[in-house]
């Protein structure tokens, strides 16, 4: 049997294997096998193409280790209900790191006690998938009425795809980041977000 390690953050600009060393070092005291997951995907989109991949690569009786409920989901209650439902048929035991009783599966050959676990555990995952959707909701909103309060006022404006591609250009023929805001007629950090995309 394997265990396979997800580890995911929101963004880029976070660090995905932050908690990668502890998790590792966890899987190796409960198996042999361990395999590392690592992807930069929000947790609120159910297809994200790493987490597909663990699904694929898994076999029956593979544990699916994470740090928290909140890295494997942020998604929707019915979004939630289809990956779980793909980790069950997967025949995957889920592990949370931060939740002790998921532990106790792994090693667990008594199915009275593992039935009662995995009701147990089931009940709990459910719930702080539902925190940590809540928690990101929340998150947004605070963003909005931040923005609104400071007096932000979405555009609308559509993006000058002429614009971007002349960006793409200079940037190609070596010139510099400052040098192709004033040739283009923009601002540096429009620059940066065009040769970044």
């Amino acid at each position: 049997m394997t265990t396979r390690i997800y580890v995911r953050a929101s963004t880029k600009n976070q660090d995905a294997e932050r908690a990668l060393a502890d998790l590792k070092n966890f899987a190796l005291s409960i198996k042999d096998d361990v395999n590392e997951y690592v992807e930069n995907e929000s947790g609120t989109m159910l297809d994200r193409p790493v987490l597909n991949q663990l699904l694929e690569d898994s076999s029956n009786g593979d544990t699916l280790l994470v740090e928290s409920v909140d890295r494997l989901s942020r998604l929707s209650q019915n979004d939630f209900e289809v990956l779980k439902g793909r980790i069950k048929d997967k025949g995957l035991k889920l592990v949370v790191a931060d939740l002790p009783t998921t532990h106790m599966l792994v090693n667990s050959a008594d199915n009275i006690t593992s039935s009662i676990l995995s009701l147990v555990n089931n009940m709990l995952i459910d719930l702080l998938a539902t925190m940590a959707r809540l928690d990101n909701d929340k998150r947004r909103e605070r963003i909005k009425q931040g923005l609104e309060r400071s007096g932000y006022k979405p555009t609308g404006k559509k993006a000058d795809i002429a614009k971007h591609i002349r960006i793409k250009e200079l940037n190609n023929k070596g010139l510099t980041k400052d040098e192709i805001a004033k040739a283009v007629g923009c601002g540096v950090a429009t620059v940066y977000r065009v040769i970044k995309q």
